[in-house]
């Protein structure tokens, strides 16, 4: 692809100035019975999150956040647009179906042809009457070493749509676990692994299966950078230096995943400018320098996003 498709149109790459969150939301319902916390509504939450994605385009001139609010999540188009256009910062919104706890009733016993147009359809047409348009799949999920009956249908329709539309694809592996399944799914079924982001392997502790989905040439998530209740930064950080010193900087995608709205600053939480204010700092103590930030938090991000193989900007 030659442009990114955000909520208010496409986008040249080169306009990508900043760096990018590649793995947010900034509307979602995750909530159950059991959690409403899991929530960032609208018609409470736009204006905090707009103030912050405002703020870190003034700070750190961020340019694009990759929301990734799919099928049966809560995702809400309008919505995005509203709060790019009023934070001045660049939105890419997503299809696909997370994992299978949140499948929405249309997956039921949908085989994958069924499945596949159901995302060719609104990629090609946008959400509903809105006639806003996705630019990602994801995210896909899984959980489990290995994906479920359900998901490896939704995981290979949004191979099939990814193939028929030329959008990335990026991944929900639960707890960082079963991304070279899904990886090995994906690959199988044709979608290179150039256009695929595996997820949360910053939740994962095994920098052997890191290097081996970079080696294979698809993308990294170290995504939910500042949850330390799920895993310690400093942790993190010791997995991205050891897949950095494996040469694998360019496989790179680093995002914090807001997705409660007890994340937010307004309510006491590390927001969504935790990785400029408090990870990156520690990466730049630890040796990273300006080009390997640059090249994991904005070259890495638009070349994923466009399916490129090659380093143009």
């Amino acid at each position: 692809m030659n442009h990114l498709q955000t909520v208010t149109g496409p986008l040249s790459p080169t306009d990508i100035q900043g760096p990018v969150l590649t793995h947010e939301h900034l509307v979602i319902d995750l909530g159950r019975d059991s959690d409403r916390a899991a929530v960032l509504d609208p018609s409470q939450h736009a204006g905090p999150v707009t103030a912050e994605l405002a703020a870190l385009r003034a700070e750190f001139a961020l340019s694009l956040v990759i929301e990734q609010t799919c099928r049966g999540m809560g995702r809400d188009a309008d919505a995005l647009a509203r709060i790019s256009e009023r934070s001045g910062v660049a939105v890419v919104a997503s299809t696909g179906w997370y994992y299978e706890p949140f499948h929405p009733s249309e997956v039921g016993a949908a085989g994958p042809a069924e499945l596949t147009e159901t995302l060719v359809r609104e990629i090609e047409n946008g959400f509903g009457a809105s006639g806003i348009r996705p630019g990602l799949i994801g995210e896909v999920g899984s959980h489990g070493d290995r994906p479920s009956p359900a998901e490896t249908r939704t995981l290979l329709a949004s191979a099939r749509a990814a193939i028929a539309t030329g959008l990335s694809l990026a991944t929900h592996a639960q707890l960082g676990h079963g991304g070279l399944a899904q990886l090995e799914l994906l690959t199988d079924a044709g979608l290179p692994a150039h256009r695929i982001c595996v997820g949360h392997q910053d939740l994962l502790d095994d920098p052997a299966v890191h290097r081996e989905l970079a080696a294979a040439g698809a993308y990294v998530a170290f995504d939910t950078v500042g949850k330390e209740s799920y895993q310690s930064d400093d942790t993190r950080l010791r997995l991205l230096l050891a897949l950095v010193e494996a040469g694998h900087a360019d496989r790179v995608l680093l995002s914090c995943d807001i997705s409660r709205h007890g994340y937010l600053e307004s309510e006491g939480g590390q927001g969504y400018g935790h990785l400029f204010r408090s990870f990156l700092p520690k990466a730049r103590a630890a040796g990273l320098d300006d080009d390997l930030i640059d090249l994991m938090t904005r070259r890495n991000p638009v070349r994923f996003l466009t399916g490129s193989t090659t380093e143009e900007l």
